[in-house]
């Protein structure tokens, strides 16, 4: 269900949602968070309300949308409110804002906030350079932002590394979870030796790639070389250097990756590239800072860039028929293994090793 309250105000929006609440039932009761979306009103605000709606099927919230309109209009306030199968497991409350109000997006989500619940802000497009000091960041404990969706995806990524504050994070870090867990697994066989060399390939404006060079290089100690591939979306390839030979992770086609290493038969790996709505999910299941987001963006210092493209090959090593693919839950849950209270890190570890402590899961 679908109600437009063209030219009103927040009171009688909340005033309609307690009304809504008192003819439906307690439909707005174990709502567990408050989700605020700031974009810009366009054709685009109904993909991020797509996304959240089915982010909420695994955690029941508010959705607020800040849709900032036209500034040169008259300053007024459209909302609309959807419920039910409009709404997936959440309420949506959409605020359309005009003139002089579309600055003012923090003083009209305040009323509309629910009661002792935690609150997350998340900009799924452009983004501000210090989203801790914005209005409605500073109204939030956890800040998502999304450096891919930017013009100028590794310029955004570096402004985010320079403005960093505890409880952000950027879906272009989530999109990593399954390559971080099948590296960190890749180590667990052995030889265990000492990694000496890494080189991370990947699309020339991908911030994924960057992260996961950085985060490798954060984690074991190294410079890692990020190389240009002339070929392919996103992440292509990783090879870690180590005495008895690489352990290379490829996906040339953004769905299955080969992982190959001396000793081991070649396996298949599900290396999906991941939807916003996963991406959101995942990151809604923690509230506190996310430390290895923080480690990794110290880790970008350490980059060293490729100056010639590297080509990749457009089909991966053949693996046999046989060969099973691991899913993505397998290999999540070797990450998700690795993040326990008892795990070692690869400065400290007696046998070195990639590991993360990422909790849970996160298209690259």
């Amino acid at each position: 269900m679908i109600i437009d309250l063209p030219s009103t105000t927040t009171s009688q929006v909340n005033s309609k949602l307690v009304h809504l609440r008192e003819q439906g039932g307690a439909t707005a009761l174990g709502r567990v968070l408050t989700l605020v979306i700031v974009t810009d009103d366009g054709a685009k605000t109904e993909d991020a309300i797509d996304a959240a709606n089915d982010a909420s099927r695994e955690h029941p919230c508010r959705v607020i949308v800040v849709a900032r309109g036209a500034r040169k209009a008259a300053a007024r306030l459209d909302a609309q409110i959807r419920v039910g199968g409009d709404a997936g497991a959440s309420e949506v409350v959409v605020l359309r804002l005009y003139g002089p109000l579309a600055d003012e997006g923090a003083s009209c989500v305040i009323p509309l906030l629910l009661p002792d619940a935690p609150v997350v802000a998340w900009w799924p497009f452009e983004a501000p350079a210090k989203p801790a000091d914005d209005p409605i960041g500073r109204l939030a404990q956890r800040r998502i932002t999304d450096s891919a969706a930017e013009r100028n995806p590794i310029k955004a990524l570096e402004v985010r590394q320079k403005h960093y504050a505890a409880g952000d994070t950027d879906l272009a870090w989530t999109r990593l979870t399954l390559w971080r867990a099948v590296l960190a697994a890749s180590l667990d066989l052995p030889p265990y030796e000492k990694i000496t060399d890494a080189t991370v390939t990947g699309e020339g404006d991908s911030p994924s790639t960057d992260l996961l060079a950085g985060w490798l290089a954060a984690r074991l100690k190294i410079p890692v070389r990020r190389a240009k591939a002339v070929n392919g979306q996103g992440i292509i390839s990783v090879v870690l250097e180590r005495k008895s030979g690489p352990v290379e992770l490829l996906r040339p086609d953004g769905k299955v990756g080969t992982l190959t290493q001396p000793g081991q038969p070649a396996r298949r790996v599900a290396l999906q590239r991941r939807a916003n709505r996963d991406c959101l999910a995942e990151e809604l299941r923690r509230l506190d800072p996310d430390e290895p987001f923080e480690e990794t963006l110290k880790g970008l210092t350490k980059i060293v860039r490729g100056r010639t493209p590297v080509k990749t090959p457009t089909k991966a090593p053949a693996a046999p028929d046989d060969t099973p693919v691991v899913s993505a839950a397998e290999a999540e849950a070797v990450l998700s293994k690795k993040d326990g209270p008892k795990a070692k890190t690869a400065a400290t570890a007696k046998k070195p090793r990639a590991t993360s402590r990422q909790p849970a899961k996160g298209k690259s």
